[in-house]
């Protein structure tokens, strides 16, 4: 373990160390918060995926959202990539395509805050032939 050496050396591990806390008591019960998941296959890292799932992790701690943001591999949507599924407690999942950072923050401040539906939500129904 590296010694301390200065205030802002501390601050930097109090701020680690409250981030790990976080993290994991929202694992005890991640049924009863809001769970994003947001695709991270190879396709879903070339449309900007982790751009994206940056920004939803920025705007849920700024806005103290009690969501979990996690990523998942192929959601099976190459051609909507990036996709991001939001699952609210007790509710379906809806999964939302073309997610851009804009479009991050709109799902978080109309469809999560607001229960106001957006463009762009893939059909629960979709099936491959």
């Amino acid at each position: 373990m590296t010694k301390i050496k200065s205030l802002d050396e501390l601050r930097k591990r109090k701020e680690q160390l409250e981030h790990r806390m976080e993290i994991r008591d929202k694992s005890d019960h991640p049924e009863s918060l809001v769970q994003i998941k947001v695709a991270m296959a190879t396709c879903g890292i070339a449309s900007g995926a982790r751009t994206v799932m940056n920004a939803l992790v920025e705007k849920i701690k700024k806005e103290k959202v009690p969501a979990i943001v996690t990523q998942t591999g192929c959601m099976g949507y190459c051609y909507a990539e990036p996709t991001v599924e939001v699952k609210k407690p007790g509710q379906d999942p809806i999964v939302f395509s073309y997610v851009d950072v804009k479009k991050a923050e709109e799902i978080i401040d109309k469809y999560i805050l607001n229960n106001e539906l957006l463009d762009g939500i893939l059909p629960a129904n979709y099936q491959t032939i």
